[in-house]
């Protein structure tokens, strides 16, 4: 089932999402697969539970798009365990649709999560995979793309949201 994508104005998006404390179980297996197909009919690269409503430390990631089924990727209560170098690119997100804008991030970073069985995992991503473990991990802290940008860009974005808000363009 394809999940409603909430978007930014949405409280849940800012706020840290509570971590998983139940693994293996038909529920969740269910939520996960209905990430994917959400994500994929939205064609982006990764989508984390707050973005479906849901206060829980999941996201799922695939940088192939649904190309390569063994890049996907599901993360459930990550954390960042080292970072290193720097890289800058244009950012997106499922949340923001309409708006992209390069955003500086590591270059290379580890983490450490559970898969949906419980079972912990290390992952360490570099260049496209970096920046979508971090962005992922960014929405389940409540942190949207637009907070790394410079006040004027994140205030000018706002701003046009708004608008498309009170023409009834952004529901």
């Amino acid at each position: 089932m394809v999940r409603k994508i909430l978007k930014f104005g949405e409280p849940i998006l800012e706020q840290k999402a509570d971590p998983v404390t139940e693994f293996d179980t038909p529920e969740l297996h269910e939520l996960i697969a209905e990430m994917w197909e959400t994500m994929y009919a939205a064609k982006g690269v990764g989508l984390a539970a707050p973005q479906i409503g849901l206060s829980k430390r999941i996201s799922v990631i695939d940088i192939s798009v649904g190309e390569d089924e063994s890049k996907k990727i599901v993360i459930i209560n990550p954390e960042v365990t080292s970072s290193e170098g720097k890289q800058t690119g244009e950012e997106g997100c499922l949340s923001i649709p309409g708006f992209r804008e390069p955003v500086t991030r590591a270059n290379k970073v580890t983490v450490h999560a559970h898969t949906e069985k419980g079972e912990q995992i290390e992952l360490t991503g570099e260049e496209l995979l970096a920046r979508a473990l971090l962005h992922e991990i960014d929405h389940l802290n409540g942190i949207l793309f637009i907070n790394h940008l410079s006040t004027l860009k994140r205030d000018i974005i706002r701003r046009k949201i708004k608008k498309l808000q009170k023409a009834g363009e952004w529901d």
